[in-house]
């Protein structure tokens, strides 16, 4: 079950559509759907999370707690909506498009992808852009 929960202002239009297609992402992995928990929030938030439980003193999009059992995937993926803006105009691309490309960002995590290095970040992207084409075709 795919869940979303807000600590800020903001909230999806299209809770069903957008859980459909993480699930139907999950299943293209030959992975199997447990709980996963989306948090929106800011980047004061997230910032304070990822200081305490990361050790990180940085702003980010998103950190994603892995709590998979086997092809079980189970987790809580808290997402900066501040970053997803920030990045969106960044990167040319319309809120939408970042928003789902982090969304997806953390189940392929989920799913053993890494982006640490050159050949895991090109594999990552390649992998984001694939199942972001899923939801087109959905709608």
């Amino acid at each position: 079950m795919i869940n979303f929960n807000y600590e800020t202002d903001f909230k999806l239009d299209n809770e069903d559509a957008i859980a459909g297609w993480l699930g139907n992402v999950i299943t293209s992995e030959n992975k199997k759907e447990g709980e996963i928990n989306y948090i929106f929030c800011d980047d004061e938030y997230l910032h304070k999370i990822n200081v305490e439980y990361l050790d990180h003193d940085t702003l980010t999009d998103i950190i994603s707690f892995d709590y998979s059992m086997g092809n079980e995937l189970h987790g809580d993926i808290f997402v900066s909506v501040e970053r997803v803006k920030d990045n969106a105009a960044d990167f040319n691309v319309s809120f939408q498009e970042e928003l789902k490309r982090v969304l997806v960002h953390g189940i392929m995590h989920y799913c053993g992808y890494k982006d640490k290095g050159e050949v895991e970040e090109l594999l990552m992207r390649s992998k984001e852009d694939e199942k972001i084409a899923m939801f087109h075709v959905e709608q």
